[in-house]
This record gives structure tokens, C-alpha cells and sequence, in this order.
């Protein structure tokens, strides 16, 4: 099966599992009682309508108007499809809106509009605007998008734009700002040359002279060459970028000679290596079609080595990506209630994103892109999508630029409280698992799944190689996993499978009588004979661990068919705890809005003391800073900080004292209820002192098993909180746990930390 087929199918299981589609309307109030139903309807809710009866911009304080989006498209130019009607494009519009959300925390509901009739489009969103905050059109053609968008900005008196002709052009201006900085270039002096001249071009083109490039110096080429003054086929929007100071018949090649800039916003391979090497010395190129650039990376870096190379993809340095922009100029838009989004809004997110580019990189990033170091040049002119300070950046700036140009309707008038509001809008943590997977593609390694006789095993198997996260060995009955994946069509040919019990060849034979005897030679004193050490070696989660030891392979998961200390043991008998580890130990990861939550011990040690919980928590403290976190640690029990006695609350409140005499500058405080390290304003009315009382807590330490069990399940299941884990801590190399029932997903994930947990073992 092709990987074509394979994506297909994946796509619409994606799109078509459990609740179809990929959003959903969730309340915001409370409606477990008659009296919470009573407030939210009638009669209740007269007396909100009638307060915005008498005042309309109460509707922003009553209703969810204020942070509500619409996303609208007739489906008439969709992604690369075309005019596809406006039913198909509804996938992609959820998509925006699923962007939208986990980006800025912005609300969206989709329209798709069956009409191609400008007027009518104009009035159907005209006449819906009581609902939305603002308008994010989406995917129409042009010409009609361009009189759509002013229209509408004429007509409604709330934010509108189009995505697809603003997007680009604010990403790729601050990209190209910080490009000719580098290479010390005047933007008003560049000849720039732009192949392209659809809605997204003509935008680009006009923002480049907004930042103060000289249309003189720009030629713009459509698919029937040169735009040019002596055309008679060119609408206004082109004709207003035509240049009259090169022959007609000029063809992009020759244009190309001697030129600084090249901006491709057409189709893929119209660049060769011969047409870019008469550009002017330390030339840019933002080679921007999607999904194959004009020019390809390989192509374009050894044909000059002067280059600044940028691309709409993410797997090339200088990515050029719509999410950069369009969640964070609405966000600052929708905060000051600003009736447009004006030129100055647009500017302000150009400037605001090229600052960025310019500042320290955060280890998250870092560790996310796999340097150790992300430095503003010519492979980093413009920020990547999962560095956490965008919100905090581009937003600001938009609302700041609304305020003094006059289109803000609630000005803001306390800035560091408003950032602070930002962050705790999607947590600053909340791209750990992205950053996890892209670390892991950066050096993929051998992970052994001792469960291949499962078939989300089998489909976590298939993905994490085809995303090059890992390569998967598969442990397990040779003929039950080949028919498995026939049956279920997945497609991993070559793949490496091992038989522990009945080997197939002659190196594996000798792989397990190597195995067993070395396994013998560390076991003979703990009561182990050598047909023992042989009968116990074809077990797979013992043979996986030796593996791992042995170095054919990296890391290990297992559990998905066995118990939890079915997995823990032989890890423990084979590859052993890390030097001066006492008792190995389980975290989950619970990853909330807010940022991910590290709990433990979840799953290995049933009572541990006091001098335990203090090894526990320095161990979960490093796996946190692993992922490049600052970890802030509660001690979690019944009691606040002396409030009650008993055995569990001294325990922890000894642990904490020992902690942090042995670790002076670690943030951790306790003993405390769970709720408290939530609720800052009742830890600073009644805890001031408390380490936890400006920020709280990201990693929550439980007294014994018993009480962090029930609180990962209940909280996991209750709020349905995606999950990872459980990650076992202490042992000399990574062996991973993932519990029976797991989803594809969440073997991924736990790969994908196997890799990365992998790369860093010392």
C-alpha cells in the first residue's frame, strides 16, 4: 500500500472518529442544577438582554461575542484543491478554526457559504455580525476575495481580514526585514522580484512598499510573464504593480540577473540552480509554494553559498507559516475590540515579529528544533511556530497599534497585567509534546515495542517511522505480526522483526544464547540457575531490556499485554538503576490548558518515607528540566503547611525540609492540599511566604500510591485530559511503561520521550 493511500485513510479516520469533525461547542458556566439552568435561560437571561438593550457594548461583557472568530469561505479556492464547493472546504475551515483555538484561545464557528454571488456573500456577513467578534475569511477566489474583504471592512464596524492575502504578507515582511539587515541591504534600494500575482502576492507586494520598498524596483511576473504597463488583460490590483522601466517581453530569468530578492508565491521546480546563480550578491529567496517550494532547499544552498533560504515548510530553516500571524493579530485585535485591522495593525505584527527573531531563544525551542542554541542569521530570520512568547509579542503590539490609530474601542490600560493575562490564557509549557516529537525526528533511535501483538502498537509502529521519530523493532510472534499487518493494511516493509522464543535465524539464535548468558553471569547469585536464565531471556519484556543493555537498541516500551511490575522487573534485573538511585519511580504527564502537570509517584512505590518522596521528587524535578521546564514542586496531602498532624503530613512536611536543604534553589514548598498550588489568590491571602504563591505548581508530589493513583485517574477522566506516561525515573537506560488500553497516540508520545530521553542519557 502506498503512503498516499496509507495518509488517506489516516486523514479521514482522523476527521471521522469518535464525535466527527474536529471542534465542538463546550459551556463556559456552570449547569449541573435547576438554579445554574434558571441564570443560564429563562428567566434569568432576560435581564442580560435587556442591559444590552439599553447599552449594545455590553454584549461584550455578557456574551462570548468578544472572543468569538468566524471563519468564512464559499470554498471557491480551497488550499490547493480549487473550487471545491463550499461543503468540502468545511474540513479546512474547522482546521482554522482548531488553529485558532490552541494558538490564541479564540473561539471559532465555521460558515460555509453555497454562494458565489459577491453581493450576497457581503449581506450574509453583514447581517450576521451581531454574533462575532470578528471575520476571518478563508479560501475564496480572486477577484472576488479583494472586494469581498473591502467591503466588509467598509461595512462592519468589527475586525476583518483575509487570511489568505494578509497572512503571508506580514510573515514574509518580517522575514524579509530581518534578511536585509543581515546582509546590511537598504529595502528601499532591493530590486525585489515576485512570481506571483494572485491575492496573496499582490498583498505581500504592497506591504513590502508599506515597509518602503520602491515599485520601480520591483517586477511582478504571472503566468503570462511580466506585468507590465502595455498588457491589455490585467485587472486593477495587478496593473497597480506593473513596470514600465523593463522591456514587456522581460522573462523571469533575465529579470533575475543582478536582482537581491526573490519572492515565489506560484507552484513548485519554475527555479533552477542557473536562474538564481546572476542574482546580486548575498541574495534572498523565499521560495514560498506549498507543498514544493519553487526552487528545492538542496538546490538553492549549493547553488550560492551567499543565500538566505526561506520556505513554507517546516522540515527547512526560515519557515514561513500563516500561524506566525493570524491567531495573535486577532487576539490583540479582539482585546481592545477594534473595529478593524488596519495597515498600522499589520505593520505592528511585522515589526513585533522581527524584534522577536532577534531576541534570546527560549530552551524550548531549542531543545524543540534540536540546537543548542537558535541564534538570529541567515538560518533563523524569522521566529518558529512553537516558540511560547508569540502570544505575548505579536498580540500586544497589534492591541498597542489599534489604540493610537483610533480603532479601539477598550483601550488597555494595564500592560504588564494584560501579558500576564495572555500566558495563563494557554499556558507558556504548552508545546512540550510538539517540542518532544521534533526533537525526537532531530536524532530518531532504535525503540523496541515488546507489544507487537497489538494493533495500536502496530500503528504506532507504522507512524513514529513514517514521521521519522524512530525506527521501531517489533518483539513478538513473527507470524501473528505479519498477518496482522496484512490484514489491517499497514505498510512497514523491512521492518525489523525479532521472535524472542522462537528465533528465526542464526543471529538470532546467537543474539539469545548471548542474552541469556550474560544475563546468567549478573543473576547466578540471586537465584538464578543457567536453564532459568535461558527459559527467562525468551520473555519478550526481559529480552527487550537486554537489548537495550546489550546496545541493539536505545530505549524500550512495554505494558500494553502485561502488568505494570511485568515490565519494571526485568528492567531492574537487566539494565539496573542509575548510580546512586535507591527506588526507581513513575510520572504522568496530564496535558492541561494551562501547560502539562507532572504527577508521581504514580505507579511504582505503594508507601515510600520520607527520604524517598525526596529522591522521587529530585528525580521527576530532572525529567521536567529534561523538556527544558522549570519545575515548581507541591508536596501534596490533607494538611497546609502545619494545619493538621498525622503520619502522611509529617512525611511530607520532612520531605519538603530536606529538599530544601539539599536543593537550595529549587522551587518547592509544602506540605499543602492539592487544590491550593491552583488557587494563587487564596495562597497569597493565606500563604504569602510559600515558594508556590506567585506561578504554582507544574509537578505535584503524592504522600503514597494509593492517593496518586486515584487522583491521575479521576482528573484524567473526569476533564478528559490527554495523557502521557507513565515515564519510569531512575533507571541507567530508558524503558517506558504505556498502560493497557492506550490509544496510537499515546504510544507515540511515549516513543517519541523513549527517543529524546535516549539522546540525552549519559
Amino acid at each position: 500500500m502506498s503512503s498516499t493511500n496509507s495518509l488517506k485513510e489516516e486523514a479521514l479516520h482522523y476527521h471521522a472518529k469518535g464525535r466527527p469533525g474536529k471542534i465542538e461547542v463546550i459551556p463556559s458556566k456552570e449547569t449541573a442544577s435547576q438554579k445554574d439552568l434558571t441564570l443560564a435561560y429563562s428567566p434569568g437571561v432576560a435581564d442580560p438582554c435587556l442591559e444590552i438593550a439599553a447599552n449594545p457594548e455590553d454584549i461584550y461583557k455578557y456574551t462570548a461575542k468578544g472572543n468569538l472568530v468566524a471563519v468564512i469561505s464559499n470554498g471557491t479556492a480551497v488550499l490547493g484543491l480549487g473550487d471545491i464547493g463550499p461543503g468540502a472546504s468545511k474540513p479546512v475551515m474547522e482546521g482554522k478554526g482548531l488553529l485558532f483555538k490552541i494558538y490564541a484561545d479564540i473561539d471559532v464557528f465555521d460558515l460555509e457559504l453555497n454562494t458565489k454571488d459577491v453581493d450576497e456573500f457581503v449581506r450574509t456577513v453583514k447581517i450576521l455580525e451581531p454574533t462575532f467578534g470578528g471575520v476571518n475569511l478563508e479560501d475564496i477566489s480572486a477577484p472576488e476575495c479583494f472586494e469581498i474583504e473591502e467591503r466588509l471592512k467598509a461595512e462592519l464596524n468589527i475586525p476583518v481580514m483575509h487570511d489568505d492575502q494578509h497572512g503571508t504578507a506580514i510573515i514574509s515582511s518580517a522575514a524579509l526585514l530581518n534578511a536585509l539587515e543581515i546582509v546590511g541591504k537598504d529595502i528601499a534600494k532591493v530590486k525585489i522580484i515576485i512570481n506571483g500575482a494572485g491575492a496573496s502576492a499582490t498583498s505581500c507586494t504592497r506591504l513590502y512598499c508599506s515597509l518602503g520598498a520602491k515599485k520601480e524596483n520591483i517586477l511582478m511576473f504571472d503566468s503570462k510573464g511580466l506585468i507590465h504597463p502595455s498588457r491589455t488583460n490585467l485587472d486593477g490590483r495587478k496593473s497597480e504593480f506593473a513596470n514600465g522601466h523593463y522591456p514587456a517581453e522581460t522573462t523571469l530569468t533575465q529579470a533575475l540577473v543582478g536582482a537581491d530578492v526573490f519572492v515565489g508565491l506560484s507552484k513548485g521546480n519554475i527555479l533552477t540552480e542557473e536562474m538564481i546563480n546572476p542574482m546580486a550578491k548575498d541574495l534572498i529567496v523565499f521560495a514560498m509554494a506549498n507543498p514544493t517550494p519553487e526552487i528545492a532547499y538542496d538546490k538553492a544552498m549549493n547553488a550560492r553559498k551567499d543565500i538566505i533560504f526561506a520556505t513554507g515548510r517546516s522540515d527547512y530553516p526560515n519557515q514561513v507559516n500563516n500561524v506566525l500571524g493570524f491567531p495573535y493579530i486577532f487576539r490583540g485585535a479582539l482585546d481592545v475590540r477594534s473595529k478593524v485591522i488596519n495597515e498600522e495593525m499589520k505593520l505592528a505584527a511585522v515589526y513585533a515579529l522581527a524584534d522577536l527573531a532577534k531576541k534570546p531563544v527560549p530552551d524550548i525551542v531549542n531543545l524543540a528544533y534540536d540546537h543548542d542554541n537558535l541564534v538570529f542569521g541567515r538560518e533563523y530570520i524569522i521566529p518558529k511556530p512553537v516558540d511560547p512568547r508569540l502570544l505575548t509579542t505579536v498580540a500586544p503590539a497589534v492591541a498597542r497599534a489599534a489604540m493610537e490609530t483610533g480603532v479601539a474601542k477598550f483601550p488597555i490600560q494595564d500592560w504588564d497585567a494584560y501579558e500576564l493575562q495572555l500566558s495563563k490564557r494557554l499556558g507558556l509549557d504548552n508545546t512540550l509534546m510538539k517540542v518532544i516529537i521534533n526533537k525526537a525526528k532531530s536524532k530518531p533511535k532504535r525503540v523496541v515495542l515488546a507489544d507487537a501483538e497489538n494493533l495500536s502498537v502496530l500503528k504506532a509502529a507504522k507512524e513514529v517511522r513514517e514521521e521519522g521519530i524512530a525506527t521501531p523493532i517489533l518483539l513478538g510472534n513473527r507470524e501473528v505480526i505479519e498477518q496482522m499487518l496484512t490484514d489491517n493494511k499497514i505498510d512497514l516493509p523491512n521492518v525489523e522483526i525479532i521472535d524472542p522464543y522462537v528465533p528465526a535465524t542464526k543471529e538470532d539464535k546467537a543474539r539469545s544464547t548471548r542474552y541469556s548468558e550474560e544475563f546468567f553471569l549478573r543473576r547466578q547469585r540471586q537465584g538464578y540457575n543457567k536453564a532459568e536464565a535461558q527459559k527467562i531471556i525468551r520473555r519478550r519484556n526481559y529480552f527487550g531490556s537486554m537489548m537495550v543493555d546489550m546496545g541493539d537498541a536505545d530505549a524500550m516500551i512495554g505494558g500494553m499485554s502485561r502488568n505494570y511490575p511485568d515490565t519494571v522487573r526485568p528492567a531492574l534485573q537487566t539494565i539496573g538503576r542509575k548510580e546512586g538511585v535507591q527506588k526507581v519511580s513513575g510520572m504522568y504527564i496530564l496535558m492541561t490548558r494551562f501547560g502539562p502537570l507532572f504527577l508521581a509517584d504514580t505507579t511504582v512505590n505503594f508507601n515510600p518515607t520520607a527520604e524517598e518522596i525526596v529522591e522521587i521528587a529530585e528525580l521527576s524535578a530532572k525529567q521536567v528540566e529534561k523538556f527544558n521546564i522549570k519545575p515548581r514542586i507541591a508536596l501534596i496531602t490533607y494538611s497546609n503547611f502545619g494545619s493538621a498532624d498525622g503520619d502522611d503530613a509529617k512525611k511530607m512536611r520532612k520531605a519538603v525540609h530536606m529538599l530544601k536543604q539539599r536543593n537550595p534553589k529549587m522551587i518547592v514548598d509544602g506540605e499543602m492540599q492539592a487544590h491550593l498550588p491552583f488557587n494563587l489568590d487564596l495562597m497569597k491571602e493565606n500563604h504569602p511566604f510559600s515558594d508556590l504563591a506567585e506561578q504554582g505548581a507544574n509537578v505535584l508530589i503524592f504522600p503514597n500510591l494509593s492517593s496518586s493513583n486515584i487522583a491521575y485517574n479521576l482528573v484524567k477522566e473526569i476533564a478528559d485530559i490527554e495523557k502521557i506516561g507513565p515515564i519510569l525515573l531512575g533507571l541507567k537506560k530508558p524503558v517506558h511503561v504505556v498502560q493497557l488500553g492506550s490509544t496510537t497516540r499515546e504510544i507515540v508520545n511515549m516513543i517519541a520521550i523513549a527517543v529524546v530521553d535516549a539522546q540525552m542519557n549519559k
